[in-house]
């Protein structure tokens, strides 16, 4: 939990180690990927959460790893950590039970960015919500997070890119990261031809803010993402 900066204020809850699809690991190496330490200017702690996983996290819910996160969580907060985040947004459907079971801030996932979002550029906004897979976010993910407005709120996934979706479909496959690259500037460009309206981008999924500058650069509008999220919420400890 230490470093030579100090103690780390943020706690990350993390997948199981063993657990995680080896092409996610490639993603890790990246800066700006939520579990490297080179992601950001002070330090963090992570914890691996015992069962926490592809298949108990994004595809099925489990209330059994919710419940080893808060203990986890409250761990950490006993331990000195100020606030406590997670390395996956679908973990946003566990906000609420986090937040109230836990002494110290919980911060799920970049999706808590969104009624932010919409209320800066207007109440009739269009805002564009990039995710690893559209099916997996449910209305459930949204209303736990307190997006309660969905008008104009375009959900776009990464699941029919062939390169990313081999991350979960052969997840002990390696991928090529620079068709990867190619495949989310791809989707952004087409989501904002399908929805010229568009006046920003909340990156949900923890592995997407190392192309953040690219989709700034190339959309010309302003990205919000899990980094973005996570230094606010540093600078207010």
């Amino acid at each position: 939990m230490t470093s030579a900066t100090g103690v780390a204020k943020i706690g990350i809850l993390c997948w199981e180690k063993g657990q995680v699809p080896r092409g996610l690991m490639q993603l890790e190496t990246l800066v700006g990927n939520s579990t490297n330490p080179a992601s950001y200017d002070y330090p963090v702690h992570f914890v691996p959460v015992h069962g926490a996983n592809v298949h108990t996290i994004l595809e099925n819910p489990d209330p059994a790893v919710l419940r080893t996160m808060i203990a986890d969580a409250r761990t950490m907060a006993a331990q000195g950590v100020k606030a406590i985040t997670t390395s996956c947004g679908f973990n946003a459907i566990f906000q609420q039970e986090l937040a109230e079971a836990v002494g110290v801030p919980v911060f799920t996932s970049s999706l808590l960015l969104v009624p932010l979002v919409q209320q800066i550029h207007g109440p009739k906004s269009e805002i564009c919500v990039l995710t690893a897979n559209t099916q997996a976010l449910r209305p459930e993910h949204l209303s736990s997070v307190g997006i309660s407005r969905t008008e104009g709120l375009h959900i776009i996934g990464l699941e029919q890119c062939s390169e990313w979706n081999r991350i979960f479909a052969q997840p002990d496959a390696e991928v090529d990261l620079a068709v990867i690259e190619q495949e989310i500037l791809g989707t952004v460009l087409r989501a904002l031809e399908t929805y010229p309206g568009i006046r920003a981008f909340v990156l949900e999924c923890t592995d997407l803010p190392p192309y953040a500058a690219m989709i700034r650069r190339r959309s010309g509008l302003p990205v919000f993402d899990f980094i973005s999220m996570i230094n606010l919420l540093h600078s207010s400890l």
